[in-house]
């Protein structure tokens, strides 16, 4: 399993596991738009094929933010959710960021619990988030001079 930059050849896979990850889902034109802007947008690969991927950007001067993450379900619980995390930290740890910031829905305790497992703190949760009414938990992790450090 490699960790690549993600190319508009993926844009249709990244659709798809993104449409089985997620009720609702970011539609094809934004992927695109995303990758346009410049923000970071990696993929998980196993032997030529797309199984994940991890977008991310610069939100504010000093904040990062995962803005989706996600594994096609027949790869999941493999590693390549880690290994997509662990390199968007890395590289927004690179920024002089003081902290990295995602949502994940109030439902989803796998993905908290996961997170967690990443030292992200909760931060607060928001209801009515999403557009089914669900409420959204932020969470966040704090940097320091790129390395994790505790609360």
């Amino acid at each position: 399993m490699i960790i690549r930059k993600f190319v508009p050849t993926d844009l249709k896979r990244v659709f798809e596991i993104e449409n089985m990850s997620f009720n609702q889902s970011y539609g094809i034109d934004m992927f695109q738009q995303l990758y346009d802007m410049g923000v970071g947008f990696l993929v998980a690969e196993d032997e030529g094929y797309v199984i994940g991927y991890v977008i991310f950007w610069i939100k504010y001067e000093y904040q990062g933010h995962i803005i989706s993450i996600a594994v096609d379900k027949n790869y999941r619980r493999k590693g390549a959710g880690t290994k997509l995390l662990v390199k968007a930290i890395a590289i927004l740890s690179l920024l002089n960021l003081n902290t990295i910031y995602l949502e994940v829905n109030e439902n989803n305790v796998g993905a908290v619990e996961f997170y967690k497992s990443f030292n992200f703190k909760i931060d607060r949760t928001v209801p009515g988030y999403y557009e089914n009414g669900d409420g959204a938990i932020l969470m966040y992790i704090k940097l320091n001079s790129g390395k994790i450090t505790a609360d």
